[in-house]
């Protein structure tokens, strides 16, 4: 038998968006002004508080540009409003780094199409919000991959990857992200876009120049403070690659020992630019795959094979 005293005590939940949130002036500005999402309603900004980290921040809201016009756009009102921008892709960081009060910028749903392929260069260019496996399938019938191989490579999309240096469990044999970018086109924070690439040819633009000249400057002043402070190990990030121009890398940044601009947006964790795309450097697919040492004690009698290892 229900009790009816009890009955009147339990009151139901009603999760209802936030009507002051909702019609804010920059949820408005935003919403006129795009053709993607535009996502402050409570349910959104709380599923975009966490990322794989402990940690949980609600976001001011969430934009999902649909074209690269819309994220330039959403840059544009963002910079207007004086509003703090969040770039996110899977949101697999462990450390953080994709939550904040800020307003995030969703690449991964439309801004994740391959934009030019270079099969002799041995090079692709893509949008940041690509996954890492899909990359690789849409690769491998060309004999190519991106050997960053890291273990959310099913989630993990390239722009959070450049980010946060990836490394992955063949780092040793193919190295980083920032061994293997080749360049970065990104929007800057005055609203300028910028080619951040090898400095064997001289960078265009005169905001791209000054930050050229001003980063050089650095990097020689403070040089001996570089060489003894900045930590010999392969990953790193903590802190911005001022060494481009003197590696302390155990693994050259380059093959040919010039420069490259876009390795100091590698590792900056979207403090410096926002990348609209990244030019990667592929490697060829290995021959051969060979069992691990651990594969015959398995239990169950079953096989237990290595993702792609180099015979070698």
């Amino acid at each position: 038998m229900t009790n009816p005293t009890s009955a009147l005590l339990v009151k139901p939940i009603h999760l209802v968006p936030s009507a002051a949130r909702l019609t804010t002036p920059l949820a408005q500005h935003l919403r006129k002004a795009l053709r993607g999402d535009v996502l402050f309603d409570a349910a959104s900004r709380g599923r975009y508080s966490t990322d794989a980290s402990i940690y949980q921040i609600m976001p001011v809201g969430v934009v999902v540009p649909r074209d690269q016009d819309d994220l330039r756009t959403a840059l544009e009102i963002a910079r207007s409003e004086k509003v703090p921008l969040l770039a996110r892709g899977a949101g697999t960081s462990q450390c953080g780094q994709t939550v904040g009060e800020a307003l995030v910028i969703d690449t991964s749903k439309w801004l994740n199409n391959i934009v030019d392929f270079d099969a002799e260069a041995r090079t692709v260019t893509v949008e940041p919000g690509v996954v890492l496996d899909h990359l690789n399938a849409w690769l491998k019938p060309h004999g190519l991959w991106f050997p960053v191989d890291v273990s959310t490579a099913a989630q993990c999309t390239i722009g959070g990857m450049a980010g946060n240096n990836s490394c992955g469990s063949r780092s040793i044999e193919y190295g980083n992200m920032v061994h293997n970018v080749e360049a970065i086109d990104a929007i800057l924070a005055d609203g300028s876009e910028a080619h951040f690439a090898s400095l064997r040819n001289a960078p265009q633009g005169a905001r791209l120049q000054q930050i050229v000249e001003g980063v050089r400057q650095i990097a020689q002043r403070e040089r001996d403070e570089i060489v003894a402070r900045v930590p010999k190990v392969l990953r790193r990030v903590a802190g911005y690659n001022i060494d481009l121009f003197d590696c302390q890398n155990p693994r050259a940044y380059t093959d040919d020992g010039v420069a490259n601009l876009a390795h100091l947006l590698v590792g900056s964790e979207s403090t410096l630019a926002f990348s609209r795309q990244l030019t990667l450097k592929l490697a060829p697919l290995p021959a051969h795959k060979r069992r691990s040492a651990w594969s015959t004690s398995r239990p169950s009698g079953r096989r237990w094979i290595s993702r792609s290892a180099s015979s070698s």
